[in-house]
């Protein structure tokens, strides 16, 4: 339990000085935001997870901890489509981004340092990421698409020589989405990893301690940017949505870590420190690639927006509570 409150202490510390940076230097505080965001996203994350998956066995991850993943994202988002279709009455797009603000985590940003520090493990977060990069964010960027093609925009009647061509590019640019999705940095140096994990071969160390330094320095920029993210947000803009927000919310913190528990545990037989990290895994707040995501196809993504701030703020006192329920 003492490795658990020190890797919590290391991500709260480190957050917290991103977050009161940015309110006692907001100027300065944008300039860092935007010049450490290219060199995170495009040097030290990609160096960190191959790193991380190089000594990553696998055969565990691709065999346990990946379809749990993919099967708590899948219950997390069928709760919040029957809660949003069936109790709210919202639409197929108003629907789909909140599923997937129900379902798709923010492993990248705070399940790194949270999986290394406080469960000790990468298996856990390396096993969410592939699960997302490579299935989860795919599937929900096609739905997206259909719940926003010119068809369903326009009406019956709709499909006219012009429309036919607006279908076909926009088609084009569902493709070009899902393929950025995958084919990122991150991606890139996971494959990286893998490959390494599977073959064996050992990189020089001349190369790979410049490699283990750079994914090293990823974790605390990444905390930093995290805690200036936070500085400024108001959620609540749209009280019509306050039950949206409030149901993704609950869903994200609640039903998915106890779907992740259930399924860790009765259907893979995990216990100990490897339940917790699958369970943590499924508690972490929302990732803000769905409120990327969502604008880019032009969907309502306030709620998403809401439920990623909410859910940054309460994910550390529910994961700590996960922690000790489960140790």
């Amino acid at each position: 339990m003492t490795g658990v409150l020190l890797g919590f202490g290391v991500v709260a510390v480190l957050t917290a000085t991103g977050f009161a940076t940015a309110a006692l230097l907001p100027g300065e505080a944008r300039t860092m935001r935007a010049g450490l965001t290219p060199v995170i996203y495009y040097i030290t994350n990609p160096a960190l997870m191959l790193v991380l998956v190089a000594r990553t066995d696998l055969g565990a991850v691709l065999g346990i901890y990946t379809p749990i993943a993919l099967a708590t994202a899948a219950v997390a988002g069928a709760f919040f489509a029957l809660l949003s279709g069936v109790l709210l009455r919202r639409g197929a797009a108003r629907t789909a981004v909140g599923a997937m603000a129900s379902s798709y985590v923010n492993a990248g940003n705070i399940g790194l340092p949270i999986a290394l520090y406080a469960v000790g493990s990468a298996a856990p977060v390396v096993s969410v990421l592939l699960a997302q990069l490579l299935v989860i964010a795919p599937l929900y960027l096609l739905v997206f698409s259909w719940a926003t093609r010119p068809s369903r925009r326009s009406g019956p009647g709709a499909a006219t020589a012009t429309g036919t061509s607006a279908s076909e590019r926009e088609g084009a640019s569902t493709l070009r989405t899902v393929v950025r999705s995958v084919a990122n940095p991150v991606t890139i140096g996971t494959a990286g990893g893998a490959m390494l994990s599977a073959t064996g071969v050992q990189v020089p160390e001349v190369l790979w301690i410049p490699l283990e330094m750079l994914g090293e320095a990823s974790i605390p920029m990444l905390l930093l940017l995290f805690g200036m993210s936070l500085h400024g947000q108001r959620p609540f803009r749209n009280r019509a949505l306050v039950p949206d927000v409030i149901g993704g919310t609950l869903i994200k913190l609640t039903v998915m870590p106890a779907a992740a528990w259930g399924i860790g545990r009765f259907g893979f037989g995990l216990d100990g420190t490897e339940l917790l990290g699958v369970v943590v895994m499924a508690a972490l707040p929302t990732a803000q690639n769905v409120f990327l995501f969502s604008s880019q196809f032009r969907m309502p993504a306030n709620a998403a927006r809401d439920i990623i701030f909410i859910s940054s703020f309460l994910s550390f006192p529910a994961i700590l509570l996960i922690s000790l329920l489960l140790h």
